[in-house]
Parts: structure tokens; C-alpha cells; sequence
């Protein structure tokens, strides 16, 4: 059996998302996935960016990170979406990617692929789930199969977020829980559509 391919595809601003679809990234692989950590193409006006210099360094340190494409999706058995929210939604920069993809779409290249999402917000009620929830919209529009985290794992009683890992920005960086939280939903993603991809081959 050939092994899951795994695409984590984020959007970060500051570099919380980037921290947790690092971790994702670790989590996949330890499950034996073979991995494509992308980015997607920033939107924002220069000025806007240039105006924060905590998001124009995150810019500039991410710069050897690859931008996400239609064959990082295609080629992928199982997908991670990381997102800020934005008044309880995706962030621009990731809906502006998701909604280039109507050719895969349309040929139905996206269904039954497994899909999860992990979010970050400023604030503990920030949006953290709706924004979770906005992104599973998309994939039952694929026909994918949404697999979340649940309290299936001791560090979820922990991390307290059953829809995906969320994180508050405004406490600082991810700590250590909220990494091993993303890891571990990474691991289940990967360890549900590897037991997809053996049945379908049987």
C-alpha cells in the first residue's frame, strides 16, 4: 500500500498558523504520511502589510515556503486547512485560493478525500469554531469526508476544541498543548483516510 499523501494548506499573517500547520506537518509524518506543507498566495495590499511589522517580517521569513496549487489538492488523500479567523470566517487569502478550485471540483477531483481545519483568533471567543465550521460548508459542497478531533485524545480535554486545534493569539505563541493538539489531529486525518485508502484498494 502506498503511503497518505498529506497537504496541510494555511494562510498566516504573524506566523500562529504557520506554527500549527508546522506541527500538523510533524503529526502527518509521524503517521507515515508523505507530506506537502503549502502556503496560499498573499492578497493583502502592501500597505496594509507593511504597516504591521510583526506580519511583514512573517513575510519575509516565510518567503521559501511553496504557495499552494490545484495539484498539491489533487494529489493529496487527506487535506489540513489552517486559518486565522476574520470576523468568523476564513480568512480572505485562504477563501481566495478555495474558490479557484471549481475545475477540480466540477470533475469531481476533491470528493471523498478526508478533511479537517485548525483555526487561531485574538480573542478566546473570537470565532474560533464558526470559523471551522465555514470551512466544513466547503467540503460538503466537495462531498468530502470531514474528520475533526473530538475528545478522542487526552490532550482534547486539554485543548478544549472538538470541531479542530484553535488557538488564542493573544495569549502569544502556541504553547506546547496547542502544538500537540495539532499534531495528534493530523495523526487521526491521516490514520482515517490510510483506513479509506486500504478498503478502497481491497
Amino acid at each position: 500500500m502506498e503511503p497518505v499523501n498529506a497537504a496541510i494548506i494555511y494562510y498566516s499573517s504573524t506566523g500562529t498558523l504557520h506554527a500549527l500547520a508546522q506541527a500538523a506537518a510533524e503529526g502527518a509524518e509521524k503517521s507515515g504520511a508523505q507530506v506537502r506543507l503549502r502556503k496560499v498566495a498573499e492578497t493583502a495590499p502592501p500597505a496594509a502589510i507593511s504597516a504591521n511589522p510583526a506580519w511583514a517580517q512573517h513575510l519575509q521569513d516565510t518567503a521559501d515556503v511553496a504557495e499552494a496549487s490545484h495539484d498539491d489538492l489533487d494529489w493529496a488523500d487527506v487535506v489540513l486547512f489552517g486559518t486565522p479567523t476574520r470576523f468568523g470566517n476564513p480568512a480572505s487569502q485562504l477563501r481566495a485560493f478555495i474558490e479557484t478550485t471549481g475545475p477540480l471540483w466540477y470533475h469531481g477531483r476533491l470528493a471523498g478525500k478526508v478533511y479537517s481545519a485548525f483555526t487561531a483568533s485574538n480573542t478566546a471567543h473570537g470565532g474560533q469554531e464558526s470559523t471551522i465550521l465555514a470551512l466544513g460548508n466547503t467540503f460538503y459542497h466537495w462531498g468530502g469526508i470531514i474528520v475533526p478531533p473530538g475528545y478522542t485524545d487526552p490532550v482534547q480535554f486539554t485543548s478544549g476544541n472538538p470541531y479542530g486545534t484553535s488557538h488564542v493569539a493573544g495569549d502569544g505563541a502556541p504553547n506546547d498543548v496547542v502544538l500537540e493538539a495539532a499534531r495528534f489531529q493530523a495523526r487521526r486525518a491521516v490514520d482515517t483516510a490510510a483506513a479509506l485508502k486500504a478498503g478502497r484498494a481491497a
